[in-house]
């Protein structure tokens, strides 16, 4: 089941974009014009793969410090 969802609201002489892609992860941007405004958000959506992996990355990188930190009697609270 996709979670993909979208919200386009007029703000002043902006238009709020608010996105969610396939895996949940919400952004919300502000864009000139209605066609940038549904262009971020098909972009974002097409990025949703890219994204989640380098999210993954980046939590076993945190990961890897704390084990590192811990190892070496350094523990601090991260996160």
């Amino acid at each position: 089941m996709s979670k993909r969802k979208y919200e386009i609201t007029p703000n002043g002489e902006w238009f709020k974009v608010e996105a969610w892609d396939d895996y949940g992860k919400y952004c919300s941007v502000y864009e000139k014009t209605i066609l940038d405004a549904s262009k971020f958000i098909l972009d974002w959506w097409e990025k949703s793969k890219e994204n989640k992996k380098s999210d993954e990355l980046l939590a076993k990188a945190i990961l890897e410090c704390k084990e590192i930190d811990k190892n070496n009697n350094n523990l601090r609270k991260i996160l």
